[in-house]
């Protein structure tokens, strides 16, 4: 709620007597779409740029935060993204070349509890889907995908990610499956880390259909659990998956179908995406984040990067 309150704060007026409260720094970092109007060099990390692209699908809260972006933009501050497919998409939506992007690390997934942490999860193998259920996470088509598949493979869907802006639509594809498949699908909800662990290492296939990424760690999650990894091929999702995906249109229901298929019955596939995965996995290290991040701010405050 405070950061809420910030952020219209700084929406209304673009002051900087918060200057006062930074003391003497050279860089002030917004680290999650917004930064504090400022006359020091001023960064801003930008993720996935869904609402900056979709704004009629943007609520309240993250259409003042946009807004609050475009105009620090203009004003001057600098993006950081996580990927390149970000960096691209900041350059045409917020018209400025001032765009450094940096991958970030790797997820920690932990170890699998020896036993499931909650009650009456699938005994059949099953694919898993992580992620809030919000419109761009494309979980409709992923329930309709899983219905195709479920009619003739004995196969589960587990879908864990706390509630979001698609929830309604989410359900309704929930109440349209088929009898047998909606026995196979299970909503969990946001789940703590040891489910989420216990569910990457044992489910069978992840499924990751989003129509757009700034980064997207349940990919580097599958990589790290060597489960094979059926993704869209949108946003920067190709580029941090690598080779260790199968890539789909997110808006073909029966390309998204037919891959799971494949990941599911195909032994050589499966191989395949285990093991490009892995070797994919290790291009990504907080350290390299922490030194490309560590350059960027020296070059903004030495003003080797000048508006």
């Amino acid at each position: 709620m405070k950061d809420e309150i910030d952020q219209r704060m700084w929406e209304r007026r673009d002051s900087k007597r918060l200057d006062r409260w930074f003391g003497d720094v050279d860089v002030v970092h917004g680290t999650n779409y917004v930064v504090a109007p400022t006359s020091r060099r001023a960064l801003v990390s930008v993720y996935d740029c869904w609402f900056l692209a979709n704004p009629q699908l943007a609520d309240g809260a993250v259409a003042r935060a946009g807004a609050v972006l475009a105009r620090r933009v203009a004003g001057g501050a600098h993006v950081h993204t996580s990927s390149h497919a970000s960096a691209t998409a900041v350059r045409a939506l917020l018209d400025t070349d001032r765009v450094t992007a940096i991958h970030l690390g790797p997820p920690d997934i932990g170890e699998a509890p020896p036993q499931p942490p909650v009650s009456g999860l699938p005994r059949q193998p099953f694919v898993l889907a992580l992620g809030t259920r919000e419109r761009r996470k494309n979980l409709p088509r992923l329930l309709r995908a899983f219905a195709l598949l479920a009619e003739h493979h004995d196969v589960a869907l587990v879908i864990a990610g706390a509630a979001g802006d698609d929830d309604a639509a989410v359900m309704t594809a929930f109440d349209r499956l088929p009898a047998r498949a909606r026995r196979r699908c299970w909503l969990l909800g946001a789940v703590d880390a040891a489910t989420r662990s216990w569910l990457l290492h044992h489910a069978h296939v992840i499924a990751y259909p989003s129509l757009d990424e700034g980064f997207g760690f349940p990919v580097l999650e599958a990589q790290l659990a060597g489960v094979p990894l059926v993704a869209a091929n949108a946003g920067s999702i190709p580029e941090v998956a690598g080779d260790g995906a199968a890539l789909v249109d997110p808006l073909a229901v029966d390309e998204l179908s037919a891959t799971l298929v494949r990941a599911v019955t195909d032994d050589d596939l499966r191989d395949r995406l285990v093991r490009d995965g892995t070797t994919n996995v290790q291009r990504f290290s907080w350290e390299r984040t922490a030194q490309e991040m560590t350059a960027l701010y020296r070059a903004l405050a030495s003003g080797a990067m000048a508006p």
